[in-house]
């Protein structure tokens, strides 16, 4: 059995209920991730509040319902607090994977996709507060893109989900990312997917 101190010093890698190992994204700067997406390296000093760095809410952007939610949320919230919104949309690497002569070409038109939806969902962040969002685009397992992202900007001090209405439950990134709160790297925030823009707007 191993001392307590290497116990205490291994907290951080706390791993998930999940055994399959997740592949490196591909994505230039981004951490090798290993074990599942909930894993991470010794945590990054956050400086948020430190001259010249403002805290930024991040969001994953996708096409479900409560998604809005949260950018709702978190726009509003950066702006009352003076911060910033990071919006990172991951796309999924493993639909072409294996195309051999059409690989580059899905990849182009996946990204120009996920440009037009960061586009439009900036768009509409720009009705309801006046913050201009950072916009991300990260190739590779959603949830370790999340981790990976976070990993490398010290500015990011909340992550911001929203929780999905349906009788499936919160939704897969919710599931996955909330498994092990202990050895998260920043505080999540999820919000109800059934809250209005006047209720997120009286407590954001």
């Amino acid at each position: 059995m191993p001392p307590r101190s290497a116990a205490r010093k291994s907290r951080h890698v706390t791993q998930c209920n999940m055994s399959a190992p997740v592949p490196h994204s591909g994505t230039p700067g981004a951490l090798p991730l290993t074990g599942n997406p909930c894993q991470h390296p010794p945590m990054l000093t956050r400086r948020p509040h430190e001259a010249g760095h403002k805290r930024k809410f991040l969001v994953v952007v996708d096409d479900t319902p409560e998604c809005d939610r949260a950018l709702i949320y978190a726009a509003r919230r950066a702006e009352r607090t003076n911060g910033a919104l990071v919006m990172l949309f991951v796309i999924d690497d493993q639909d072409f994977r294996g195309f051999i002569g059409v690989e580059q070409m899905m990849r182009a038109e996946a990204r120009e996709a996920a440009d037009l939806t960061l586009a439009k969902v900036a768009d509409r962040i720009r009705t309801v507060a006046r913050i201009e969002p950072e916009m991300v685009v990260r190739e590779g397992v959603r949830a370790a893109e999340v981790v990976g992202l976070i990993e490398k900007d010290e500015d990011i001090a909340i992550l911001v989900l929203a929780a999905g209405t349906g009788s499936d439950g919160p939704g897969p990134l919710v599931t996955a990312l909330t498994g092990r709160l202990g050895s998260f790297p920043v505080p999540i925030t999820i919000v109800p997917g059934t809250l209005s823009d006047e209720e997120i707007a009286a407590i954001a």
